[in-house]
């Protein structure tokens, strides 16, 4: 059974996108610790991050910098923290989330729910630092 990560993927389950490429997708989180929370996502389905070839890691790993140096242009953040757990969902992800304290790397920060227009907000802010940073082929406006 696809996990729901990938029927959001598939486009069954609605996401707000910001990055596609042959291998892996960035889209907002449902359940932000913080506004610009994004979960970059490989599109085959691998349970545990270090079950992934060191191909797919390194491409996550790169796909995660850009995705943060957007989100550092955007939103001007302390820092950029990066959680990997897997245990919500047996699809590898990364929680890319801008910071100003370590605190908030807390899944007890997690909002219930999200604002639909702030959502679209932190991902069209996201979109526009990734095209300034020159990767528009893998821009995602939906």
């Amino acid at each position: 059974m696809a996990t729901i990560f990938t029927r959001i993927i598939e486009g069954d389950i609605p996401g707000t996108f910001v990055w596609r490429d042959e291998v892996c997708v960035a889209f907002m989180s449902i359940n932000p610790m913080a506004h610009g929370h994004t979960l970059v996502v490989p599109i085959e389905e691998v349970d545990h991050w270090v079950d992934a070839p060191g191909e797919l890691a390194g491409h996550l790993f790169e796909v995660t910098r850009h995705i943060a140096q957007a989100q550092r242009d955007a939103f001007s953040p302390e820092r950029v923290g990066v959680i990997i757990a897997g245990y919500e969902i047996p699809h590898t992800h990364i929680h890319v989330i801008p910071t100003n304290e370590m605190r908030e790397l807390s899944f007890a920060n997690a909002a219930a729910s999200v604002d639909r227009e702030s959502l679209a907000a932190a991902a069209d802010a996201i979109r526009q630092a990734l095209r300034s940073n020159g990767h528009e082929q893998h821009v995602v406006d939906r």
